[in-house]
């Protein structure tokens, strides 16, 4: 069975979805608790980890440039300055429009498509089904899951029904 990279643009707008009903749920907690939202949105597991909101940017950079990459064209560049619940919520949002204004036959030849990604110290070079599966979808899991994570550890009451939507 061939992959289809739109189902998986499909997966990232679900999950997407699902990480912005956690963040709302977080940011409820946090009226409730009076707890600051900041405590929230620069939480950590560990020290040496990046915080909460990092964790949404990473995220939500991957699916957009899934999107954009596997299509042929430059992932939009977004200056990565959320600060609130408001902004965050923002962020996804213009990521799932920006995964969604996508139609199927762009991603015509995908498989073979090159990938370059710049790095400061580093730079990766992808087919594009090898960009997909080995590069891009587990770093989209591993952001979505530790953004979870950071929230579940400060004490949101949210469970796998919320991170499965």
């Amino acid at each position: 069975m061939a992959i289809d990279v739109y189902d998986q643009l499909t997966t990232f707008t679900k999950m997407l979805g699902n990480l912005d009903a956690i963040l709302g749920k977080a940011e409820d907690d946090a009226k409730t608790r009076n707890i600051d939202p900041q405590v929230f949105i620069q939480g950590r597991l560990a020290p040496d980890m990046l915080p909460f909101v990092k964790q949404i940017q990473i995220a939500t950079d991957h699916a957009k440039g899934v999107a954009s990459r596997l299509s042929g064209q430059e992932p939009p560049k977004w200056v990565d300055d959320e600060q609130t619940f408001a902004d965050l919520h923002a962020r996804i949002a213009k990521t799932i429009d920006h995964v969604k204004s996508f139609e199927p036959e762009q991603f015509e030849g995908w498989e073979d498509r090159d990938v370059e990604l710049r790095f400061p110290s580093t730079t990766f070079r992808f087919k594009g089904k090898d960009y997909l599966i080995n590069f891009a979808v587990p770093n989209f899991y591993f952001h979505y899951t530790t953004a979870y994570l950071i929230l579940r550890h400060n004490g949101v009451q949210i469970g796998k029904r919320d991170y499965l939507g």
